[in-house]
C-alpha cells in the first residue's frame, strides 16, 4: 500500500503542471490532508481530476489496523483526540469517532496530578492516584467494532450502550445515595442496554461502594460515579482486611492493584487491557513557579490562580520514587506513532515527561512518528502571557519552547513535526466574538517553529458541526484521526520529510527528576488536618457580653469545616504550621478594637491566648473568610513578634 499511495502521490508532483497547484497553498501534507478532508476543489477541470480521486481513495483505503498509536495526555484534550469529549451531554450521538476509530490499536498514557473536583474529593479518602482524567479518556475510548465483538451487538445496540455507559460514568451527586439499587436509577441509565456480563460487574463494584466501609466513606462527599467505580476496580484487587491507611504504607500493592483494577474495567468494557495507562502509580504533585518567583503547589490552585506573570518552571513532586510501569515503556518501544495531545500546557503533557523513563523511551524509539498536537486557543493563567514576551500571548514556537524547558532533556527526538489549526478557514466573526470574550488563538509561527527544527502543518481539523451549530471552535476528532492517517501514510512511504534545518533550541539548565516531597499522601494529610482542628475550640464575641461564648453545634462545625476545606486547598501549608493555634475567636464589628485607617484586613493572631481572631462579618463571604484565616495564619508562624504594638507619628521639619 505504502509503494502505491508513493506512486500516486509521484503523479501528482511530476507532471509540468503538477495537479497539486490547483489546491491552496501549503506543503505537500497540509495539501493532501484538506484534499482528504475537504474533497476537490470545485475549480479543479475534469481533465486533472483523476489523479487526485486516486489518492484519495489510497489515503482513506490505507490499512491502519495493525499501526500502534500511543498518546499522551491529561483529560479532556486526549479524551477529545481518542473519540470525542465524553463529558459533553451530546458525546453518545458521535461515540465512534477518532483516533481510535481508524487506529484500532490505540492506546492512552494519562497525567495523574490532577487533586480537584471530584478526584480531589477521593483523594483526602483513599491513597490512589488521581483517577478522574483516566475515567474521562477510558469512557471514551470504547470502541465500535469491540463492543460489537464482545457482546455480539449491533450498531444501533452499540449506541445505546454507549449512551447508558456515559449516563453512569459522568453521574455526580452532592449528598450519600440511599443504596446501590437507587444510585443505579438516579444515574438515569437504560439497564436494558448493558449487556448482562457487563451489568453484572458494574453492580458488583456498585454494591461494593456500600458494603466496604474503606470506599463507603467517600459516599459522604460530592462525587462523580465513575471514579468511584474505578476506585472499587482497584480496591478489588486487595486484601479486604487492609484498609487505607495501611495501603497508604504499601504502595507496592497499591501500584499492582491500580494496573490490575483498570485492566479489569477495560476488558470489561470490551477493550484492550492495557488500552489506558496512567504515566505513573506513583502519586505526585505539581509545583508551578512564575517569572516573580512565587510559587503555587497544586494543579487545582494554579488553575484559578491569576498570578500575571508568565510560568517559568513546572515541576512535579512524588510522594515516593516515581515508578512507571512496564507496559507503559512496553507501548513506546513499539509504537509506529506517538503523539502528544492538546490540552492543558503545564498541567497535562509537562508531568508524565517528568516521570521516570518516559521521555527516555520516546526518544529511543526513532523508527515511529512523533507529533505534537498544539492547543488552539490560549488558556488563561497558563498560555496568556509568553515568557519570552510578556507583552503578547503565546505562539506555537512558545509552546515547543516552554516543553524544552520543563522536560528533563528537552524536547530532542520527542516529536518532529506539529499540527496546529489553520486559521484561514475560520470565519472572521467568530474570532472577533471570541476575542469580544478575550480568548485568542495561538498563533502559528511557522519561521520560528522552523528554525527551533521542527515540521509544522497546519490543517482544518476543527469541528465544522460545532462551528455551524454552537459557533464554538474545537478539535475535530474524526478530522484530527483523518489527518493523523495521512500524515502515517506519507511517513511510511517516505514522503513526509522532518526540518533538516538544525534546530535552534537554547541550552537546557538542569531539571530535577523524581523530585521527592516530604509530605505525607493526601489521604495522610486530610486526617491529620480533620484531627487537629477537631480540637480547636471557637468561641464568639459579642456586643452584649463580656465574656468569650463557646460555640457549638452546627455553628461550630460549619466553621471547623471551612478551616478545613481551606487547609485542604491549600497544600503548602503544613501541619506542623497549626501548632500554635488552640482555637478561632469570632468578634463582633461593634466590638472590634483593631484600627483598620491603614488596610481591609479583618483578623489577627493572639499570642496571648493563641487564637485567630476573625471579625464575625467576614464569615459571610467565603473568599474573605479564606483571606481572613490565611493572614491571621501566617502571623501566627511569627509567635509573639512584638509585645507592644503602637503607631506613633512621624515628623520631620515639621511634617
Amino acid at each position: 500500500m505504502s509503494q502505491g499511495l508513493q506512486q500516486s502521490v509521484e503523479g501528482l508532483i511530476n507532471q509540468r503542471v503538477a495537479p497539486l497547484d490547483f489546491l491552496p497553498n501549503g506543503n505537500l501534507a497540509e495539501r493532501l490532508i484538506s484534499l482528504v478532508l475537504d474533497g476537490l476543489p470545485s475549480d479543479v477541470p475534469p481533465a486533472v481530476a483523476a489523479p487526485f480521486t486516486s489518492c484519495i481513495q489510497q489515503l482513506h483505503n490505507m490499512d491502519t489496523g495493525g499501526v500502534r498509536i500511543v498518546v499522551f495526555g491529561g483529560g479532556t484534550g486526549l479524551s477529545n483526540i481518542i473519540g470525542g469529549d465524553s463529558r459533553r451531554l451530546d458525546w453518545p450521538q458521535t461515540a465512534f469517532a477518532g483516533l481510535k476509530e481508524i487506529f484500532p490499536d490505540c492506546h492512552s498514557i494519562v497525567c495523574i496530578t490532577d487533586d480537584g473536583g471530584s478526584t480531589g474529593e477521593l483523594l483526602k479518602d483513599l491513597p490512589l492516584i488521581a483517577l478522574g482524567d483516566l475515567r474521562h479518556v477510558l469512557l471514551s475510548s470504547i470502541q465500535l467494532h469491540r463492543l460489537r465483538d464482545a457482546f455480539d451487538l449491533d450498531t444501533a445496540a452499540a449506541r445505546n450502550l454507549a449512551a447508558a455507559l456515559h449516563a453512569l460514568f459522568n453521574y455526580r451527586f452532592i449528598t450519600r445515595p440511599e443504596d446501590g439499587k437507587q444510585l443505579f436509577q438516579d444515574t438515569g441509565a437504560d439497564p436494558d442496554a448493558i449487556p448482562e456480563k457487563l451489568q453484572h460487574f458494574l453492580q458488583t463494584l456498585i454494591a461494593a461502594l456500600f458494603t466496604d466501609e474503606r470506599l463507603s466513606i467517600t459516599l459522604d462527599r460530592p462525587q462523580c460515579l465513575g471514579n468511584l467505580l474505578l476506585a472499587a476496580a482497584i480496591y478489588r484487587q486487595v486484601d479486604p482486611r487492609s484498609d487505607s491507611m495501611e495501603l497508604a504504607a504499601s504502595y507496592h500493592v497499591v501500584r499492582t492493584a491500580t494496573i490490575r483494577g483498570l485492566a479489569d474495567m477495560c476488558q470489561a468494557m470490551g477493550m484492550h487491557p492495557h488500552a489506558v495507562l496512567p504515566c505513573t502509580t506513583t502519586n505526585a504533585r505539581l509545583l508551578v513557579r512564575y517569572t516573580n518567583g512565587v510559587q503555587v503547589t497544586g494543579e487545582h490552585k494554579s488553575s484559578y490562580c491569576r498570578r500575571q506573570y508568565p510560568v517559568d518552571r513546572v515541576i512535579v513532586e512524588f510522594f515516593r520514587q516515581p515508578f512507571v510501569q512496564p507496559e507503559v515503556i512496553g507501548l513506546i518501544k513499539q509504537a509506529d506513532v506517538l503523539i502528544f495531545a492538546p490540552g492543558s500546557l503545564y498541567t497535562s503533557i509537562i508531568p508524565i515527561m517528568q516521570s521516570g523513563g518516559i521521555a527516555d523511551a520516546i526518544r529511543a524509539n526513532r523508527d515511529s512518528l512523533k507529533l505534537l498536537v498544539a492547543n488552539i486557543w490560549v488558556q488563561k493563567g497558563e498560555t496568556d502571557v509568553a515568557r519570552d514576551a510578556p507583552e503578547r500571548k503565546f505562539h506555537v514556537s512558545d509552546l515547543i519552547q516552554a516543553y524544552h524547558r520543563n522536560i528533563p532533556g528537552g524536547v530532542n527526538d520527542l516529536f518532529s513535526h506539529v499540527i496546529s489549526l489553520d486559521l484561514a478557514d475560520i470565519p472572521g466573526s467568530v474570532l472577533q466574538r471570541y476575542a469580544l470574550e478575550d480568548k485568542a488563538p495561538i498563533y502559528l509561527d511557522r519561521k520560528r517553529v522552523s528554525a527551533l527544527g521542527f515540521g509544522s502543518i497546519a490543517v482544518p481539523v476543527f469541528s465544522r458541526e460545532q462551528l455551524n451549530r454552537r459557533r464554538i471552535i474545537q478539535h475535530d476528532p474524526s478530522a484530527l484521526a483523518r489527518s493523523i492517517q495521512v500524515l502515517h501514510g506519507l511517513w511510511s512511504s517516505g514522503l513526509l520529510k522532518g526540518n533538516e534545518a538544525e534546530g535552534n533550541l537554547p541550552e537546557i539548565s538542569d531539571l530535577p527528576v523524581g523530585t521527592r516531597t516530604e509530605q505525607d499522601l493526601p489521604c495522610l494529610r486530610y486526617d491529620a488536618i480533620v484531627s487537629h482542628c477537631r480540637y480547636l475550640s471557637v468561641e464568639q464575641v459579642s456586643k452584649s457580653s463580656r465574656f468569650d461564648q463557646r460555640l457549638e453545634g452546627k455553628e461550630r462545625n460549619w466553621l471547623i469545616s471551612r478551616v478545613i476545606e481551606i487547609l485542604w486547598n491549600h497544600p503548602d501549608i503544613l501541619i506542623n504550621h497549626l501548632h500554635y493555634i488552640r482555637g478561632i475567636c469570632l468578634v463582633d464589628p461593634a466590638s472590634w478594637r483593631r484600627c483598620q485607617q491603614w488596610d481591609n484586613v479583618f483578623s489577627f493572631y493572639d499570642p496571648h491566648d493563641l487564637r485567630i481572631k476573625i471579625r464575625q462579618d467576614q464569615t459571610r463571604d467565603l473568599k474573605r473568610f479564606e483571606m481572613a484565616f490565611l493572614v491571621a495564619l501566617g502571623q501566627s508562624l511569627l509567635g509573639n513578634y512584638a509585645r507592644d504594638k503602637q503607631l506613633e507619628s512621624i515628623e520631620s521639619a515639621g511634617e
